[in-house]
């Protein structure tokens, strides 16, 4: 802005030519500028006062505006808003093929303390071990009284510990927000459930993580938003698999056994609908794992999958179904018993003495060693090993539990002809519990090759056909006159028609060798043989049956009491009816009146 000066010299010069006062010219300007002045000032002001109304006016609106809505919406109680990010990846809950709760998330809170913050740190040492028995008094009275600014108490408190906590009334002790895993059954089905634990861990927030079994199996899947919470439905039923636990805990009990274990599979679709290994543990406690000694002693180990063995006589089917399909025999085939054997240095004997020959059905149903394994030399090695890894016996199990692929089945440095002979009657060749059940799954599926499973509603396409129809057909009637017959006719359990076979093998010793007084002893049952349903493998490590004046340890009276009572008390729970048999003609007399 030009400024026009006070005294022009120009006007000033004129001024004084016409005799007037300069100062007059001086003073008029002064006037002027203070009236532009005062003019800027007013529209300066002005403006202001515009921009500011404006404001207010704005302000007003959105208040009116917040008021009218407030008006109209619903009441609610006010709540206390969360501490932190959300608790990370809920994870999905574990189904029953009925859709009943397997494994589930619970909202629950962790502990901590800021001994820094508290006011009364032994007071609260002394109470909080009341509150919690496990913990070590002088420890956390020393943490405490400390330099630390941050400790752990516990990672999950339940909501009357955390109640008693806040009568405590100290501010150094502090919650964090916590999403469990609840197994609400306990112990049942913990070794498929396997378990989970928290990860990526912070105060006030937890990610949860799969241990072991399904849990560790599935653990992406579970943990996917992905997958929108779907649940894992598994194919489990938990009312038979309570059975079955019942009855091979009782069992186990009352043959003086170390260790149980149970498989219930269907045989059309692999699915297994109940699966125990005993001892066994609470998921909700997982226990430790042995660091030391015989990890079967370990609650943990899933003797099922996890624990491999010579199964003994359950073997011997393999053998004469293979010998059947090659055509090498027929059910009615007379093969030499006569005991010994001897090859080479090698002696065979059977455990009771069966004459000089016995027919191949008679083989199966008493259950002769000597008679397999003539049978096995027919078959030859290349024949015999080829055949097993067909039904799966040579390599570990795809069911879908983490620990599956490392329970590999123990086969022979050098598959020779004494060991095609030992392996045909089921010694010299270690396979876990359920290779044997879905090795006889397929048998009782007519020769087509079934794999087991754990999950529920999937589409099963039928396997490839490892076995002739017709001689699984055979295999089925021999193992049926086992039960009526033979080693198994405590297996009997009338209405539902039961086919089995025993097996009894000692057991090897780790550092090699076998046991003298221990066996491993199992009962491999199908049942209804007419129209075959499920399999059923059943296994006792260690067992002793002390009823009578000698320990009696073979499977027919061991294993096969307590798999007979399994089959009593879940057929009914599988919807099978009881069909009595007719009796046989033989046995009527004709009456005349």
């Amino acid at each position: 802005m030009t400024r026009t000066p006070l005294r022009p010299l120009a006007r000033i010069l004129s001024a004084r030519e016409k005799g007037e006062n300069p100062d007059a010219i001086e003073r008029e300007n002064i006037r002027l500028r203070g009236e532009a002045t005062r003019d800027r000032t007013r529209l300066r002001a002005e403006g202001r006062l515009l921009m500011l109304g404006v404001i207010f006016l704005a302000c007003f609106a959105t208040v009116g505006v917040r008021m009218g809505v407030l008006a109209a919406a619903e009441p609610q109680e006010p709540q206390l808003a969360g501490v932190g990010p959300a608790i990370l990846a809920q994870r999905a809950d574990i189904l029953d093929r009925e859709g009943r709760v397997l494994a589930t998330n619970l909202v629950t809170h962790s502990l901590y303390a800021q001994p820094q913050m508290m006011v009364d740190p032994v007071r609260v040492a002394d109470e909080l071990q009341e509150i919690f028995p496990d913990l070590d008094g002088k420890r956390l009275r020393a943490d405490l009284i400390g330099s630390r600014k941050f400790l752990w108490i516990k990672k999950k408190i339940s909501p009357e510990q955390m109640q008693l906590v806040h009568d405590i009334g100290d501010p150094g002790l502090l919650f964090g927000p916590r999403e469990m895993r609840l197994y609400p059954n306990g112990h049942l089905a913990a070794h498929i459930l396997g378990g989970a634990r928290f990860d990526n861990e912070g105060v006030s927030s937890a990610e949860l993580v799969g241990v072991a079994g399904v849990e560790k199996a599935f653990d992406t899947w579970l943990r996917d938003p992905a997958n929108g919470g779907v649940p894992l439905t598994l194919s489990l039923d938990l009312t038979v698999q309570a059975a079955v636990e019942e009855v091979l805990a009782g069992g186990m009990r009352l043959m003086n056994a170390k260790g149980a274990t149970a498989i219930l599979m269907e045989v059309g679709t692999g699915e297994i609908v109940a699966m125990a290994s005993l001892p066994d543990f609470d998921p909700n406690d997982r226990p430790a794992p042995l660091t030391k000694g015989d990890a079967s002693d370990s609650p943990l180990f899933n003797r099922a999958v996890q624990g491999v063995y010579e199964l003994g006589s359950t073997f011997k089917i393999f053998a004469v179904a293979q010998a059947l399909e090659l055509g090498l025999v027929s059910p009615s085939t007379m093969i030499a018993t006569k005991s010994p054997m001897t090859y080479g240095r090698f002696r065979i004997r059977d455990f009771h003495n069966y004459g000089d020959q016995l027919s191949v059905t008679d083989i199966i149903a008493k259950s002769s060693n000597i008679g397999t394994a003539r049978i096995a030399q027919q078959i030859g090695a290349d024949r015999q090993r080829a055949f097993l890894k067909t039904l799966g016996l040579l390599e570990p199990t795809p069911v879908e539990l983490v620990e599956a692929p490392t329970a590999r089945p123990l086969l022979p440095a050098k598959w020779s002809e004494i060991s095609t002979m030992t392996i045909g009657y089921g010694h010299g060749l270690s396979v876990s519990p359920l290779h044997l059940a879905s090795a006889y799954a397929t048998i009782a599926n007519g020769g087509r090759k079934v794999s087991p499973t754990l999950v529920h509603g999937q589409v099963h396409e039928p396997g490839p056909q490892v076995i002739d129809p017709a001689a699984a057909a055979e295999v089925m009637k021999m193992m049926r006159l086992v039960v009526t017959k033979g080693t198994a006719s405590f297996g009997e359990v009338p209405g539902y028609r039961v086919a089995g076979k025993t097996g009894t093998a000692d057991k090897s010793k780790p550092t090699g060798g076998y046991y003298k007084d221990k066996v491993i002893a199992t009962f491999a049952a199908v049942f209804p043989v007419d129209a075959p349903k499920y399999v059923m493998v059943l296994t006792l490590d260690e067992p002793v049956e002390t009823s009578g004046a000698i320990p009696r340890r073979t499977a027919g009276w061991t294993a096969v009491p307590v798999g007979a009572e399994v089959i009593r008390r879940t057929a009914p729970l599988l919807g099978l009816r009881p069909e009595m048999e007719p009796a046989e003609v033989s046995n009527l007399t004709l009456v005349r009146n």
